[in-house]
């Protein structure tokens, strides 16, 4: 017999662990990010002294325009190289809640798919009509997410192909600068 209340109990109970791991994955991406900016806090301010004190050992006009010139690459090549590690760990935490989401899609779709058989089974008679347009939208809305995903997909890795693309013709720029 179907039993609206364990159903609803056992929804609810799926609702909680969908959040929990959510709080989960988001605290680590946060973490994540937390600790590449402190390492990329410390490697400024070594870079910086490094250069103050280049600077202080600085014997000539020609010495400075020299050094000033390095640590201008120098710090082109960390801010790319930290917009680099930053977009990696923006993408990662992208795909984790990409992953996320269509699991949480999927249990929901089965739960739906599954109250609608219940309930179905000890409908009145005549309600073939309703319990048939429940069925088409669950089957409507599962096409529409599925065709939603490989769409979003489709737009990551051609914006990662960008990104990636941009960041070589950057990198190659400035190594050119390096040579002439």
């Amino acid at each position: 017999m179907y039993n609206a209340q364990e159903q609803f109990a056992e929804f609810n109970k799926t609702n909680v662990a969908q959040a929990t791991k959510f709080a989960a994955l988001s605290l680590e991406n946060a973490e994540k990010l937390v600790k590449f900016n402190l390492a990329a806090t410390k490697a400024a301010i070594a870079q910086s002294v490094e250069g103050a004190q280049a600077a202080s050992s600085v014997k000539d006009v020609q010495d400075l325009l020299a050094l000033r010139t390095k640590l201008a690459e120098a710090q082109v090549q960390h801010a790319m190289g930290y917009s680099r590690h930053l977009y990696e760990i923006a993408t990662e935490a992208q795909a984790g809640y990409s992953a996320l989401a269509e699991e949480v899609f999927a249990v929901y779709t089965k739960g739906m798919a599954s109250w609608v058989d219940k309930a179905s089974k000890s409908a009145p008679a005549g309600s073939d009509a309703a319990i048939n347009a429940f069925k088409s939208t669950i089957a409507a809305t599962t096409a529409a997410f599925d065709q939603f995903q490989k769409a979003s997909k489709q737009v990551v890795n051609l914006a990662d192909a960008n990104v990636r693309r941009a960041a070589a013709t950057a990198t190659k720029t400035v190594k050119g600068r390096k040579a002439a």
